[in-house]
């Protein structure tokens, strides 16, 4: 699902125009963005958590031409889902019988 194919469900779901959808979506993002630049991170109850992730500068390596380079700090966003929404996407897979394992061995 796309952004735009998010505002469509959203405009159906809640009976509103697509223009309304999309103020309400824009509205959320911003929101989101807002937590987590002034707090560090933004929880929804059942969705996930939203938090603003710090990676240290580190030596890279060029595997072509093994020649080591310098990345330099950044800042980022992670997304750590909530066990409601893991149970949503794959329910068969938490707290069942995986079965067999197909990685090719006997």
């Amino acid at each position: 699902m796309n952004k735009g194919e998010l505002i469509d469900h959203v405009a159906q779901s809640m009976d509103i125009t697509k223009a309304e959808a999309t103020r309400c979506v824009e509205a959320v993002f911003e929101a989101i963005t807002v937590g987590v630049e002034r707090d560090g991170r933004v929880g929804v109850a059942g969705f996930g958590t939203f938090t603003r992730r710090e990676r240290p500068a580190r030596t890279g390596v060029n595997p072509a031409t093994q020649q080591r380079f310098e990345i330099k700090p950044t800042i980022t966003c992670g997304f750590r889902p909530a066990p409601a929404l893991k149970q949503s996407i794959a329910p068969a897979m938490h707290g069942a019988d995986p079965g067999p394992s197909d990685n090719g061995h006997a």
